[in-house]
Parts: structure tokens; sequence; C-alpha cells
């Protein structure tokens, strides 16, 4: 079995760890206008042997830097405003591209 969690990421190019179940999926993210936040839905596994991965997602701003490593997930868009947030998987375990993160930020190599 399986089943779809909702997860709150933070904005500005900090990295958000999610602990998720082996065999994850993105399945949508959206901006909501009454929180003023990304959310992203993930599907994931029920099942107790699937280990859990800890997971980096990173929200970006139209225009912004983002290393060369990092995996495009989705875009949210704020519908009242001229926002788009584009949502980046960090791979776990690679060295940073055309970027560094200092304090948990991104910032232009």
């Amino acid at each position: 079995m399986k089943t779809i969690h909702k997860y709150r990421l933070q904005s500005g190019a900090v990295i958000n760890t999610l602990n998720l179940r082996q065999g994850y999926r993105l399945v949508r993210s959206e901006y909501l206008l009454t929180e003023k936040a990304v959310f992203i839905w993930v599907e994931e596994p029920l099942s107790v042997d699937a280990p859990f991965i800890a997971t980096e997602f990173v929200v970006v701003l139209t225009g912004k830097p983002v290393p060369m490593n990092y995996v495009y997930r989705d875009t949210a868009l704020d519908t009242f405003g001229p926002e788009a947030f584009h949502v980046y998987e960090v791979p776990s375990g690679e060295p940073q591209t055309s970027g560094a993160i200092e304090d948990g930020k991104l910032r232009a190599a």
C-alpha cells in the first residue's frame, strides 16, 4: 500500500530536509496563498520495511542560480503575485557544482 503526505517547504534557497520512505515520488507542488508558503505532496510506500531516506529539497525563485547537479522537480505559482517557486531536489552524497551553500542557503558561484 501507499499514501500521499503533504510537506511545507521554506523558500529562499534554504535546504529543507525531509525523512521520506525509500521509493517516494513527488506528485505535486503548490504555493498556498493562505499559508504564504510552498507545499509538496509526496507519494510514499506504507511498508514498515521501507527505510527512511533523508532527502533535501530547495525552493528557488525564477532567475536565481542553481547548482548543475540539483534535480528539477516542479514549479509552484503564486496566482495573485508575480512569483514562481521552483522545487529542486539536492542529490545525496554528491558535491555541489556552480554554486555553494553557506549557513543552509544557496549562494551564487
